[in-house]
Parts: C-alpha cells; structure tokens; sequence
C-alpha cells in the first residue's frame, strides 16, 4: 500500500497493524478517529503530515514478519476472536485492575489526588465497556454470523429487529469515541503510566496493567472499527442485493 496524505488512516493500520505505533508516537487517533486522512488530523495536531507519511512508509516498506493480516480473516472468524480475546481480557483485567486502584487511592491519594481521577474515568470505562461487549455478544456478533453462513450457503436472512446492521455499528462506534477519551484523560493523569519517585511496587503494577490495557483496547476497537464493521456492512449489502 502506497501511503499518502489523503489515505484514511483505519485503512492505513487495517492494511498493515504495524503503522499504529507511528500514529501512537505522533499522538493520532488510529481507532476512535480513523475514518479521518492523514492530512486532516496532521492538520488538526498542527503536525507536519509529509514526516508522518514519510514514517508510515518507512514501516510499511519493511517485511512484514510477525504481523497479523486481520483483514484477510473471514468476518465470522474476527467476531469470535475478538469475543473470546479481547472480550474476555477486558472482563479478567477490570476484576485485577479494580482492587489495585482502590488501594494505591487509600494508600497515595493524598499525595496524589490524580489517583482518584483515574479510578472515576476506570470504573467509568469498564461499566460502559461491558455493557457495550455484552450488546455485541447478544445482538451483533450474533447476526454477523448468521450473514456468513447465509452467504456460504448462497440463503437468504431475514432483516433483523434493528433494522440494519449499520444501527448498532453506529452505536458501538459512539460509545468507543467516549471510551478513547477516557482513556486519553487517563493518559494524561498518569504522566504516561508514569510512576512518581515515591511510587510502591502496586502503584508501578497498577500503572503498567493501565498502559496494557488502553494497548489491548487500542487494537480492540481497530479491529471492529475499522475491519470487523466495515465488512458487516459490505456483507450485508452483498446479501440484499442477491
């Protein structure tokens, strides 16, 4: 892919996941925000958007070793890897992060009244992050399965309740734009999960899980963002005109 300043940037990182640690170090918005081009959110951070091509390009002419091509992976495949991977760390991660918080809050919030920002925009995030996940496992996944086996098997579905699977996307797409500002808050709290000088071995630990977690969530919301969903719409588009 010959990257330019007007290619979208989902695109980008769908085409080769690799080119999201460049986006990252410009601090550009590769899930939330990638229906955007390059030029448009250079333009908006006030960046020079000839360097961040010229970075991507960099990447992207590199072999591609270990890189996962997600976009290859058949649409019913992705949902269920998303749900049992990304789903599930989300669920395991919020139980371990919860307690870790709560208690460098008791124990440094004095000194660090940030601490319990960080704690309000987590506990935040992981209500709303697993009422979104469960509407996706009950409603979406759901459907996205059934629209791969009609086309396997050349039948018709039928529409679902919703309308169109363009309803929930836009839904869940909405409801990630506020978890990526939260996440963007959290960021910004911690200094980069960046432990102060009188930090304890759980405040260094809580921090270290925070910065995996906003990774894992990163490449959670790239991958519906900016795969998963669009094939669901090509696909179901595909299936009405048959």
């Amino acid at each position: 892919m010959n990257i330019q300043e007007n290619s979208i940037i989902g695109e980008v990182v769908a085409n080769d996941y690799r080119t999201a640690s460049v986006f990252k170090e410009y601090g550009i918005d590769f899930c939330c925000q990638g229906n955007r081009t390059i030029q448009d959110a250079c333009t908006a951070k006030k960046l020079d958007a000839k360097s961040v091509v010229s970075d991507l390009n960099s990447i992207n002419n590199e072999k591609s070793g270990d890189s996962t091509d997600y976009k290859s992976w058949p649409i019913d495949l992705l949902a269920d890897y998303i749900e049992k991977k990304h789903h599930r760390y989300v669920e395991e991660k919020t139980l371990e992060i919860k307690p870790y918080l709560n208690k460098i809050c008791r124990v440094h919030g004095d000194r660090h009244p940030e601490l319990f920002e960080i704690n309000e925009h987590f506990n935040a995030s992981a209500g709303e992050l697993a009422a979104h996940m469960k509407k996706e496992e009950l409603i979406l996944f759901p459907f996205i399965r059934k629209m791969a086996k009609a086309k396997q098997e050349n039948a018709k579905i039928e529409a679902p309740h919703f309308g169109t699977v363009q309803n929930p996307i836009q839904m869940i797409m909405h409801d990630y734009t506020t978890e990526g500002e939260r996440f963007r808050k959290i960021e910004s709290l911690s200094n980069n999960y960046t432990p102060p000088e009188d930090a304890c071995n759980t405040y260094q630990v809580t921090f270290a899980l925070l910065k995996e977690f906003e990774a894992d969530l990163h490449l959670h919301i790239h991958l519906e963002n900016n795969i998963l969903f669009q094939k669901a719409i090509e696909l179901e588009k595909e299936l009405s005109h048959a």
